[in-house]
């Protein structure tokens, strides 16, 4: 008998880096549109950071792990704002971490800074899902 290794039923959803063509496209392009208007199918965070900020690097392990656990209900972008420069100035980003939170229906939230995970996960219940 052939004993095989357990597959794992949970499947890990990495957070999805973002350039600026994609956001127009998945989330809002804001070249075409004055007014917000989301493109998405389930809420979403935008994490704009730069791999030189040390509180950018100590909040993305907790952005993985919101990843992982909301998998099914919300989704998790990353903006290189070194690399995405156009996207960070249309949204004014000047420190970093800025994290933006895109509720299916309203108007998005920025949070300047970076946060405990027990504070995400109380943004995320109580603003992003909301209809649930």
């Amino acid at each position: 008998m052939l004993l095989l290794p357990l597959q794992s039923k949970t499947r890990k959803m990495p957070t999805v880096k973002l350039s600026t063509e994609q956001f127009k496209k998945d989330v809002f392009d804001y070249t075409q549109y004055k007014d917000w208007n989301y493109q998405g199918n389930k809420p979403a965070i935008i994490d704009f950071y730069a791999d030189w900020c040390g509180p950018c690097q100590m909040v993305a392990p907790i952005f993985e792990e919101l990843s992982d656990e909301y998998k099914d209900d919300i989704i998790i972008y990353k903006v290189d704002t070194e690399v995405e420069q156009e996207l960070a100035g249309a949204f004014g980003i000047q420190s970093i971490p800025s994290i933006l939170f895109i509720p299916m229906e309203g108007t998005p939230m920025m949070s300047r800074g970076a946060m405990p995970k027990h504070n995400l996960q109380k943004v995320i219940e109580e603003k992003l899902m909301v209809s649930k």
